[in-house]
């Protein structure tokens, strides 16, 4: 892994790089007329003055190559290689490489068959979502030691508000070190005033990097880059600006907000605002899970009533493994089925009941894809299972049921030797058959969170 690149953004005249340290005798003198101003008109006891309030201090922390890091942390054989974790389906893609992998331009996204064509000597692995999501919790813990203002924006990446912490950089280089000694991994840290800004910054500094971008120094920070590194700006829209002309973020902040509205609506004042360093939002703790979910796309298009069965049976219990690790029982369980042509569908049920029993979201699950299939012939290329609607544990009523608490007891001892041994160590009798099949590539999952 490279050396930590530990920068700062602090002077106009250096926008040009910005990896560049630089340092001027400005920062020593007031910045500008109206803070001399303010200190005249401070003597005077009459009128009040107006306090100049400290800009926000942003952090936006991102693990580096999260997946891979982290099978590379378990098994430092790996480190120093190009590793891709994606899975084994040809149908598959691209769920991290390594920066080795990188290398050969392979990103996140690509298709496993392409990967395969550009670097056929890389190791690829089917991953391990278990192990991926208890590196997350840790990471979020550690975030969290620092400030409950933390706002996960997935399971490797953060926004800290750490205004009334402290130096933004002495609390960045103690995630950073805290997260190599605690996890054996590294993360990329960018420091400034809007989310925004932090999130190029950290981009801009990986790997294992830390990049602080100085107040009032935003816009000139920006104005090089390319306008593909503005978040917001993907593909299709990247393109749309090429053709207008606008090739990096300081031409777009250039263009007057009037334009970009009439070309990408409400969107075009967002992104005028994001390219001259303007992100008013604020860092919105995560409190409460919306729903949680799995989802997995076949590596065959089939109409196999058996093989859908199983695999919505595979679904259901890591569904149903998370809902109780939660302590949560949910009230809405919703299929989703993608067909051949990508048409996608959800069929919802509300239950009388809350629950986080295998074996209910399985049933009920089972229910409406039997309805989904009957109104259907077109092959299948995607099924998902999702519960929301959540409650605490309501045990009272399932006491008085004898099925009930065998089908707990069950659930306990399959989620120990899990828990112990992974999540495959133990299947079954519906999910015995998926053991056997090339049509089954890693489940993704999906926590919708609010």
């Amino acid at each position: 892994m490279a050396s930590s690149i530990i920068r700062s953004f602090n002077n106009p005249t250096c926008h040009s790089n910005p990896f560049a340290s630089c340092h001027s005798e400005e920062a020593k003198r007031p910045k500008n007329l109206a803070q001399g101003k303010l200190h005249e008109e401070s003597r005077d006891p009459s009128p009040s003055p107006k306090v100049k309030m400290k800009p926000p201090s942003i952090l936006h922390v991102d693990l580096d190559a999260f997946f891979v890091s982290v099978e590379q942390a378990l098994d430092p054989t790996l480190r120093g290689k190009p590793v891709i974790v994606g899975g084994h389906s040809p149908r598959g893609v691209v769920s991290s490489a390594s920066y080795e992998a990188r290398s050969y331009g392979i990103r996140a996204g690509m298709p496993l068959t392409q990967a395969h064509r550009l670097c056929p000597q890389a190791i690829f692995l089917q991953g391990n979502f278990s192990r991926y999501y208890q590196a997350s919790q840790r990471f979020m813990d550690i975030l969290k030691d620092i400030t409950p203002d933390v706002e996960p924006l997935g399971l490797d990446e953060a926004y800290l508000d750490v205004s009334s912490f402290g130096p933004a950089r002495e609390i960045a280089l103690q995630i950073k070190s805290r997260i190599k000694q605690e996890l054996d991994l590294t993360a990329s840290v960018g420091i400034a005033s809007c989310k925004v800004v932090a999130k190029v910054a950290s981009d801009l500094s990986k790997p294992d990097g830390l990049l602080e971008v100085a107040p009032g120094e935003e816009r000139s920070f920006l104005a090089p880059l390319p306008v593909g590194k503005l978040p917001g700006v993907g593909r299709k829209t990247k393109r749309l600006l090429e053709e207008m002309g606008i090739t990096t973020i300081g031409q777009l902040a250039a263009l007057p907000s009037s334009i970009l509205r009439q070309t990408f609506g409400v969107a075009g004042e967002t992104l005028h605002r994001y390219a001259n360093g303007i992100d008013e939002s604020k860092v919105e703790p995560v409190t409460q899970v919306k729903s949680i979910s799995r989802e997995t796309t076949f590596a065959e298009d089939t109409l196999d009533r058996g093989f859908l069965k199983a695999m919505l049976r595979y679904l259901s219990e890591q569904v149903g493994a998370e809902l109780r690790g939660q302590d949560k029982q949910a009230r809405c369980i919703t299929l989703k089925l993608r067909y051949a042509d990508f048409e996608t569908i959800t069929r919802s049920r509300n239950l009388k009941a809350a629950t986080n029993r295998d074996h209910t979201i399985f049933e009920v699950g089972t229910q409406l894809l039997e309805k989904a299939l009957s109104q259907s012939r077109k092959l299948v290329r995607l099924i998902g299972i999702r519960v929301s609607n959540f409650t605490g544990v309501e045990r009272q009523l399932e006491m008085l049921d004898a099925t009930a608490n065998k089908l707990e007891q069950v659930d306990k001892a399959v989620e120990h030797i899990r828990q112990k041994h992974g999540f495959a160590s133990i299947q079954t009798g519906r999910t015995l058959t998926l053991s056997n099949t090339p049509r089954t590539p890693s489940p993704k999952h999906r926590p919708n969170l609010h």
